[in-house]
């Protein structure tokens, strides 16, 4: 085996010749390196995780440096997403803020058109009959007079007439009264009637609606009386009142009077 001698900056270096042996010197050259290598790569893998942070930026607190999460708080770490990232962009908002509102208004139309209580209607429907007898002893002209009155329910729920009473009045004196109490139930979206009658005694300082009732040289015995009628109801929580005052036309020379139209109402 031959050595070849090399001059380069005056030092003289041995190398191999470029036979058989040459060749092993290589192989055990690139052996060399690949476990250093090796011995590079343990080296990292036992180098801790250091987190290098710049001047506007801080250790990141969830991993405190060590480069992975503990697997003991996965549960209850949350995680972090960019400001910019699509899935916080909302989508379609306008829409839904319209939709949303639409819904609204269009629930409270209908609690409003269904649950909103709406005042009872009632109204005067005449006098049905009327029948008089004179007690010529102590000159008193005694009436009982029938009368109707419509109700009329526009809510969507039950109605009840807790009472109806009703005074009658002949120049401004009090001549008879009548008092209903627990009357009737309005069943929603439904009309009722309701017939009463009451008796009056027309006397003591009246006494002379007797003799002008049994006048016989007047053929008409009109008298005119003032019906006071205050009807009560409730429905839901609340409780109304109606009132009605109406002038009635009553023929006082007869024993008894047909059904007229009503006559005109104050409310």
């Amino acid at each position: 085996m031959g050595v070849r001698w090399s001059q380069r900056s005056s030092t003289l270096l041995p190398f191999p010749e470029s036979g058989g042996g040459g060749t092993e010197a290589e192989d055990q050259l690139g052996e060399d390196d690949s476990l250093d290598g090796r011995d590079r790569q343990e080296d990292i893998a036992q180098f801790p995780y250091v987190e290098f942070t710049g001047r506007d930026s801080i250790t990141c607190p969830t991993c405190q440096g060590t480069g992975h999460i503990p697997s003991g708080q996965v549960n209850e770490l949350v995680a972090l997403i960019p400001y910019t990232d699509r899935r916080l962009q909302p989508q379609r908002t306008k829409l839904y803020v319209v939709l949303s509102v639409v819904l609204c208004l269009l629930a409270s139309s209908l609690v409003a058109a269904f649950l909103f209580p709406r005042s009872v209607l009632v109204a005067d429907n005449g006098i049905q009959a009327v029948t008089l007898r004179f007690d010529r002893n102590n000159s008193k002209v005694l009436i009982n007079i029938t009368s109707t009155l419509n109700f009329s329910n526009p809510n969507f729920f039950t109605v009840l007439v807790d009472s109806v009473s009703c005074q009658v009045l002949y120049m401004k004196t009090v001549i008879g009264t009548q008092q209903l109490d627990n009357v009737i139930r309005i069943q929603p979206l439904s009309q009722r009637q309701v017939n009463f009658t009451v008796s009056m005694e027309i006397s003591g300082s009246l006494s002379y609606v007797y003799a002008f009732c049994t006048m016989a040289s007047i053929k008409v015995h009109n008298i005119v009386v003032v019906m006071q009628t205050t009807v009560k109801t409730s429905y839901m929580v609340r409780s109304a009142q109606n009132s009605l005052e109406t002038f009635r036309y009553i023929d006082c020379g007869s024993n008894s009077t047909v059904p007229r139209p009503p006559a005109p109402q104050m409310l």
